[in-house]
């Protein structure tokens, strides 16, 4: 998942550029503040290791001092607006504050603490209020919107008249139309609803932390493989608890430990920890703080002429309409619920056959459903970890594969600074050795991480600009203590290649205006290239290059790798409607008219899934409204469906791989030239078009999750 900086609800203001405002002040005291200036190591990457807290506030307040004198000296500009004068002079606009906001939000998501996150919480309004200034400007839209009038007869290129055309859309989208009265209110809702959304992620945050399970005897452990143990035990110890194990908690409802812990109390007291985050009725709690967001974006999308948040933000996207999103999850879950309740039916005859003398709770699912597929397929889950040591997953697999595919290297860059000890710096060349980029990986998990996997842009790529990409991935893998392996599980080898395919749609990069660089395309598209790399985790070539166990190198079993390949399909329909459940209840809530009046958090939630048809005992969703980040904190508002809706993409895409001989430099070519390297400058499903050749189809789809017909498996 790729998190964005949102400073308005409109669009893309900050770019990597060169501005043509004042300079900005020196830093107070003897030593100069770093982000005044643009970074003299390789690819302008930043300085960390002279980056304090203290100069971010004053290298924001100078980036947004230095935009405003940018925009307004272009809107002021007594020549008649030409494309050069206006439409490039903001893309050359805000370098500054570009560079302070990829730095500092960066660090705010993978690597916080008191002082950031108080900075964060003054800068949110701030920012929507800075974002409000541009897009709200009368004499700057006066003359982006006479350039769209006249567009047909300036001889644009393809990717110029692009540009024009989105930078009129984000005006018009922020409001640039409405009348004084209208752009005030506007400007008072974009900058409550900026504080709230800083505030529903910090209050995730801490509680999250404080509500890990600490576990005072070693026997309530069971099941668990020594080296999760022995994490547990460095967590707690971390903390003060020494002699005890913390179970820390990954971001979504289910957690791993659910899968392997015998004492079902124990599964119960960690599985309650996780649905409970955020609503504890504590200091904490993000009931109040996710109404009044929906509130907000249900009214403001009113303001702006929208039947709710979710038309408003739809308008934007490869889907076009809340109706033909909900047409598709509608349309998936029937076949989702029927396997799940199959799949359930068998959990409890498992249960039953045991003796066990209990109906089958969700904390029982993860466990008995890896008893099954024990059963079933010969095989579980820990037996794969001693063959998934991270770091030659790394080099002999998410490396290998971009070897393989699109000819790049890797050299690590020690001498590079970086914000966190776990942080690794990896040049990335291309086949003839030209130099692409910079990418980082920041993989462990700590309490001043926020939960999840994602990829971030510290610098932008743009021909206008002259700049190459330096991208992040960032994951939530627990940290065994020194000297101990750190095995993986399947899904984080999954998520590996995942947030390497965004970091790829970064690096490939190859636009003009960084208005289109990289991952900046439609939410709903954005997860497409990822997730088509997830096909390469159990490609042959590449498996049987990286799965190799820890200590002898001897590659994973030949029928261990067959039980894997053929259990994949194996609880899909738990895993299909978990996820329905929670993108139902995105639409739910951002569906709302302005004015709905909704009292009960947990009721609203209950009733929105029992009318989507997705309502089962045993099955929550993916994420509950006060840890759903992904749309009350992150990008996904109105738009987590985005993952299956590019599921019918990516699957689609995986069947032209295979169809055309897999892993080979010819097809890698033809992904990356046709559609990775273009970011947004160009409609996004007209670049599948060019590469696939024709439409999408869901069947591709239909069959990698099993959904054709309900079964048990």
């Amino acid at each position: 998942m790729k998190p964005t900086v949102s400073i308005a609800a409109a669009g893309a203001l900050l770019c990597a550029c060169a501005g043509a405002g004042p300079k900005p002040p020196a830093a107070g005291g003897e030593t100069p503040n770093p982000l005044m200036t643009a970074s003299v190591l390789p690819y302008e990457y930043p300085p960390f290791d002279r980056i304090d807290d203290t100069h971010y506030l004053p290298a924001f307040e100078a980036g947004m001092a230095q935009q405003l004198a940018d925009m307004r000296a272009i809107a002021a500009n007594p020549a008649p607006p030409t494309f050069d004068n206006t439409v490039v002079a903001m893309e050359r606009s805000g370098v500054l504050l570009n560079r302070v906001s990829n730095v500092f939000f960066s660090r705010a998501s993978a690597h916080t603490n008191d002082a950031i996150q108080a900075i964060q919480s003054e800068l949110a309004p701030r920012l929507a209020a800075h974002a409000d200034a541009i897009l709200l400007d009368a004499a700057l839209f006066a003359r982006v919107e006479a350039l769209y009038q006249a567009r047909d007869g300036l001889e644009l290129d393809a990717e110029s008249a692009r540009l024009l055309e989105r930078r009129y859309r984000d005006f018009v989208r922020a409001g640039a139309q409405l009348s004084d009265e209208a752009k005030a209110q506007l400007r008072h809702i974009n900058a409550e609803l900026s504080a709230l959304t800083t505030r529903f992620q910090q209050n995730l945050l801490k509680d999250g932390n404080s509500a890990a399970l600490l576990i005072e005897e070693r026997a309530e452990l069971d099941g668990l493989p020594p080296d999760a143990i022995a994490t547990a035990a460095a967590a707690a110890a971390a903390r003060g608890h020494d002699g005890q194990w913390l179970l820390t908690l990954q971001l979504p409802t289910l957690q791993p430990a659910l899968a392997q812990l015998k004492h079902r109390s124990v599964r119960e007291r960690l599985y309650r920890a996780s649905i409970t985050r955020a609503n504890r009725d504590n200091e904490f709690d993000n009931k109040a703080v996710l109404l009044r967001i929906v509130a907000l974006r249900a009214q403001r999308a009113a303001l702006l002429g929208y039947a709710d948040h979710a038309s408003y933000v739809l308008e934007e996207r490869t889907a076009r309409s809340k109706a033909a999103v909900n047409r598709m999850l509608a349309e998936l879950a029937p076949a989702a619920i029927a396997n799940a309740r199959a799949e359930a039916a068998a959990l409890q005859a498992l249960i039953d056959a045991e003796g066990g003398d209990f109906t089958l709770a969700p904390w029982d699912w993860a466990y008995y459903a890896e008893q099954l597929r024990r059963q079933r397929y010969d095989f579980d889950e820990s037996e794969l970890r001693p063959y998934l040591e991270l770091e030659r997953v790394l080099q002999d697999g998410v490396f290998y594969m971009a070897r393989q595919l699109y000819g790049l290297s890797f050299v690590e860059r020690k001498d590079l600074p970086v914000y966190h000890p776990d942080v690794r710096v990896f040049e990335v060349f291309d086949d003839h050795g030209a130099a692409l980029g910079l990418f980082l990986t920041d993989y462990f998990a700590r309490p001043s991480k926020r939960g999840g996997a994602w990829m971030n842009s510290l610098v932008g790529q743009s021909a206008l600009l002259g700049s190459r990409p330096v991208v992040t991935n960032t994951l939530n893998v627990p940290k065994p203590p020194a000297g101990e392996p750190v095995l993986l599980t399947f899904d984080e080898v999954n998520t590996m290649f995942h947030e390497f395919g965004h970091a790829l749609h970064g690096l490939f990069s190859n636009v003009t205006y960084p208005y289109f660089s990289g991952t900046a395309v439609p939410r709903d598209f954005v997860e497409y290239p990822s997730q088509v790399h997830e096909m390469w985790v159990t490609d042959a070539a590449v498996l049987q290059h990286y799965a190799r166990h820890y200590r002898t190198g001897e590659p994973m079993p030949r029928a261990l790798v067959d039980k894997v390949l053929a259990a994949q399909a194996f609880n899909q329909g738990f895993a299909t409607t978990e996820y329905l459940a929670a993108a139902l209840l995105d639409q739910a809530w951002h569906q709302l008219p302005e004015g709905a009046a909704v009292a009960d958090v947990p009721a609203f939630e209950a009733a929105a899934l029992e009318r989507a048809g997705v309502a089962m005992d045993g099955i929550l969703p993916r994420y509950r409204s006060t840890y759903f980040n992904h749309v009350f904190a992150g990008g996904y508002a109105a738009g987590y469906y985005s993952y299956i809706w590019s599921e019918v993409l990516d699957a689609d895409t995986v069947e032209w791989f295979r169809d055309n001989g897999g892993l080979q430099r010819r097809n890698g070519e033809h992904f990356r030239r046709s559609l990775l390297s273009r970011g947004g400058s160009r409609d996004a499903m007209t670049l599948f078009r060019e590469f696939r050749g024709r439409d999408p189809r869901i069947e591709p789809l239909l069959a990698r999750r099993g959904l054709g017909t309900a079964t048990g498996g």
